[in-house]
C-alpha cells in the first residue's frame, strides 16, 4: 500500500488541493497510535501524558473526519476508487479503529459511559458498513492483482477494527447492569472469536505472500507490524473476557478458553516482534531503503503500544506478575515511535505551508 506524497512547491493552496486528494486512507492510524499511547500512560499511571494525548486525540480525530468529508465531497471518484482498491480499501478500517479507541479512552479516561456509548455505537455501524462494503466490493470487482500485489499487513486493519468492537463491548459491559451486561458480553465474544478466525485467514494469506514471492525492500510497508498488533488487541480483548468472566456465567464455563486463545494470541504476537525487527533491518540497514515520514508509519506506532497496553492488561487478568515490567519498556518504545513520527507529520505539514 503506497501513498502518494503532496509536492512541496508551487501555489501554497495547490499544494493543500492536492495533498487533500492524495490523503492515505490509513490516516485515521493517528488517532489510533495516539489513543494507545495515551491509554497505556493511564495504565502505568502517568497523569499528565496520558490527559494531553487524550485531547490532542480528540482534537486530531474531529480534524480528520472534516477532511475526509471534504475528501469525499470534492475529489468523490479518488475518495471511492480507494474503497475498492486491494491496496488501499483495507486501510478505511482505520476508521473503525480510531472510533473504538476514542470510545476506550472516554470511558477508560474520562469515566464518561455515555461518551464512550455513543462512540462505541458509531464504531459498531462504522464496522458493519465497512466490513460488508469492502469485502464484498474487492470479491466482485472484475479486474484484480496477484495476490503478492494485493495483499498487505494494512488487510489486518480488519481484524484490529473487529477487536476494537469487543475491546468496547467489553468496557461498556463491565460500566452497566443487567440485562444489556449479558449481551455486550456475547458480543464481545462473538466478535473476539471472528476476530481470531479472521486473523487466520488473512495471516495464512500473507504469510504465504512473504515466503513464496519475491520480497523487495518497498514490499515492507510499515503496516506489516499490524501482523503483531493484531493479535495484541485481540490479547486486550481476550483479558477484558477474562475479568468479565463473574458477570456472565457463559463467560465462566469458557474461561480455560478464553485464557489459552489468550494466552495463544499474546504469544503469537511476542513471536512476531524479533521478526519484524530483522525484517526492518533488512529494508532499512541492508537494502538502504529510505526512512522518511509516510502517514503509513502511524501503522507501526499503533501496535508498539497495544502491545504493551495488552500485556499490561493481559498480567492484570491471568495474575502473571512476572510479566509487570514488560508495559512500561514497550510503552517507552511506542511513546518514542510516536513523538518521532509526530515531528516527521509537523515537518511534512511545514513545508506544506511555505
Amino acid at each position: 500500500m503506497t501513498t502518494a506524497a503532496a509536492p512541496e512547491h508551487g501555489p501554497l493552496l495547490a499544494r493543500w488541493r492536492l495533498a487533500l486528494a492524495d490523503l492515505s486512507p490509513a490516516y485515521f492510524g493517528l488517532v489510533m497510535a495516539t489513543g494507545i499511547v495515551a491509554l497505556g500512560a493511564h495504565m502505568l499511571g502517568h497523569a499528565w501524558p496520558a490527559r494531553l494525548l487524550l485531547w490532542l486525540n480528540g482534537v486530531q480525530y474531529a480534524v480528520l473526519c472534516v477532511l475526509y468529508v471534504l475528501r469525499a465531497a470534492l475529489y468523490p471518484r479518488r475518495f471511492w476508487a480507494d474503497l475498492g482498491d486491494h491496496a488501499r480499501g483495507p486501510a478505511y478500517f482505520t476508521l473503525v479503529a480510531a472510533t473504538g479507541i476514542l470510545a476506550s479512552q472516554a470511558m477508560v479516561q474520562l469515566g464518561s459511559v455515555r461518551a464512550g456509548f455513543v462512540l462505541w455505537l458509531l464504531t459498531a455501524v462504522f464496522w458493519l458498513v465497512l466490513t460488508y462494503t469492502i469485502f464484498a466490493v474487492l470479491t466482485v470487482k472484475r479486474h484484480k492483482p496477484a495476490l503478492d500485489r494485493g495483499i498487505t499487513g494494512a488487510w489486518l486493519l480488519a481484524v484490529v477494527a473487529t477487536q476494537s468492537v469487543a475491546v468496547g463491548s467489553c468496557l461498556l459491559a463491565a460500566r452497566i447492569g443487567q440485562p444489556l451486561r449479558l449481551e455486550l458480553n456475547l458480543l464481545a465474544l462473538s466478535m473476539w472469536l471472528w476476530g481470531g478466525m479472521l486473523y487466520i485467514w488473512l495471516m495464512s494469506l500473507i504469510f504465504y505472500r512473504y515466503t513464496f514471492f519475491r520480497l523487495a525492500p518497498g514490499d515492507l510497508s510499515p503496516p506489516y507490524w499490524i501482523n503483531m498488533g493484531a493479535m495484541a488487541i485481540s490479547t486486550l480483548a481476550g483479558s477484558l473476557l477474562i475479568e468479565n468472566a463473574p458477570h456472565a456465567p457463559y463467560l465462566v464455563s469458557l474461561l480455560p478458553f478464553l485464557k489459552g486463545f489468550t494466552l495463544l494470541y499474546w504469544a503469537t504476537g511476542t513471536w512476531w516482534i524479533p521478526m519484524l525487527l530483522l525484517l526492518g533491518v533488512w529494508r532499512h540497514g541492508l537494502q538502504r531503503f529510505p526512512l522518511r515520514y509516510d502517514p503509513l508509519y502511524w501503522g507501526a506506532v499503533f501496535p508498539l503500544g497495544m502491545y504493551a497496553a495488552c500485556t499490561w492488561q493481559m498480567s492484570q487478568a491471568m495474575e502473571f506478575a512476572f510479566l509487570q515490567g514488560l508495559p512500561p519498556y514497550f510503552w517507552g518504545v511506542a511513546l518514542l515511535a510516536w513523538l518521532l513520527t509526530f515531528a516527521g507529520m509537523l515537518r511534512r505539514l511545514l513545508r506544506l505551508s511555505m
